[in-house]
């Protein structure tokens, strides 16, 4: 216990010097580790994702961005049960490819909040002085980024399911589009989680961070499109598919229209090969391990 010891002085004025000698315990508690904190850490980054534990301010931009990717699916399901129609209008994987816009704007807003507060308020050391290291401040802010935007791709689509089985539609087909749909939205969580992440670590400032990330996502598409619309009308198909991987949304796209079954967006409705696909996935994976590399090198020069 804390014990405290007084000594008076003599009075050199109109009041009297004491001095406290006050003694401390060390923590004999349980120590829950790395483990335990890296668990924390991921748990708050991904609720400070959708704005809990934050101020109401905070809630709005993620949570309404989280309605709009549902409400389409919901009115989709409406249409469908009214017509008693035989299928849904959108395929499970084409749904995250026609709401891109939306779905980089929720990364471009929350990749820096994740990252760029630590940086800076200049609290990085801190995390890495006991008892989390370098690997498990990065894998922690990745999973719960990554964890984000996989609930936020994956609702919709759950929407969409669970009205197709009220539709009464086919539930072999339904099942399958759905499971190749967590498929395809689980592989643009991560590769979309790691190029914000990254973008977002360069700068503490949240402004530049948003811009930046915008920039990447939505121009890249924009120009890639672009460019495959004029070898579309130079028949040039094996241009298409080349330009197609500089575009993170067109990567996601050749790879589920290569090996999910996937109605491509590509100009002329026709994806890559399986042999391209092949080049695509690589490239995905590829952009993904790079991401995570290059957030490990600039949180080693932070952390020193």
């Amino acid at each position: 216990m804390a014990t405290e010891q007084s000594t008076r002085t003599p009075a050199t004025g109109s009041g009297d010097t004491r001095i406290h000698n006050i003694g401390y315990r060390s923590y004999d508690g349980p120590r829950l580790g790395r483990s335990y904190a890296r668990l924390s850490l991921y748990s708050q980054s991904l609720r400070g994702a959708y704005g809990l534990g934050r101020s109401a301010k905070s809630k709005v931009l993620p949570m309404l961005l989280f309605v709009v990717m549902c409400v389409p699916a919901a009115i989709m399901v409406a249409v469908a049960v009214a017509t008693k129609a035989q299928d849904l209008p959108v395929d499970y994987t084409r749904y995250a490819i026609i709401m891109q816009a939306v779905i980089s704007l929720y990364v471009a807003s929350q990749a820096p909040q994740s990252v760029s507060r630590d940086l800076r308020f200049k609290t990085v050391p801190l995390y890495f002085s006991r008892p989390i290291e370098t690997a498990d401040y990065v894998r922690a802010k990745f999973a719960a980024l990554t964890s984000a935007l996989f609930i936020l791709t994956a609702a919709p689509l759950l929407v969409l399911y669970v009205g197709a089985l009220l539709a009464k539609l086919d539930f072999t087909d339904q099942t399958k589009g759905f499971a190749q749909g967590l498929v395809s939205v689980a592989l643009l969580s991560l590769l979309f989680a790691g190029i914000g992440l990254v973008i977002a670590a360069v700068t503490p400032r949240r402004g530049f961070g948003i811009a930046a990330v915008i920039a990447v996502l939505t121009i890249s598409y924009g120009a890639v499109s672009t460019l495959q619309a004029i070898a579309e009308t130079q028949g040039d198909g094996d241009g298409i598919a080349l330009i197609g991987l500089f575009s993170p949304i067109t990567l996601i796209d050749g790879v589920q229209s290569a090996f999910l079954g996937a109605t491509s967006a590509f100009p002329g409705g026709v994806g890559p090969s399986n042999a391209e696909g092949v080049v695509y996935v690589l490239f995905t994976l590829g952009l993904i391990a790079a991401s995570y590399g290059l957030l490990m090198r600039r949180y080693k020069k932070v952390g020193l």
